[in-house]
């Protein structure tokens, strides 16, 4: 019995401890697509790919598209895991046409853009 109280004031407190931590800032849509619109991938390929296949849709608000670097936006695709979104990429999804119109872009291209936009890691 006493492992379990002890087991329990430790969960506490880090229950505590993680009460005090300070709120994660709500970023405005603004916000969010100033972002979005300021960041490109480091390599300069994928800059490319991204700047003439995606940043149209990723990093314009009244597209629909989640924007680049959105995490919450991304988070649900994300979790569904690399397979589903490539099954959206390839294939288009909602205004997204087939292949995100990117006629040069790999599936590791694509996996790495995907990433890339969605800010995290996605497997």
């Amino acid at each position: 019995m006493s492992r379990l109280r002890a087991i329990l004031a430790l969960l506490a407190a880090g229950l505590v401890l993680a009460a005090c931590q300070p709120a994660q800032p709500t970023r405005s849509p603004a916000e969010i697509a100033a972002q979005a619109a300021a960041m490109a991938p480091a390599d300069a390929r994928l800059a490319d790919l991204y700047s003439h296949a995606c940043k149209a849709c990723h990093a314009n608000p009244g597209a629909g598209a989640p924007l680049t670097g959105d995490r919450a936006a991304w988070a649900p695709r994300a979790a569904k895991g690399m397979p589903a979104l490539m099954t959206s990429v390839l294939g288009g999804y909602k205004g997204m046409p087939a292949g995100g119109q990117c006629f040069s872009c790999t599936a590791d291209d694509d996996k790495a853009l995907v990433r890339f936009m969605a800010d995290q890691p996605v497997n």
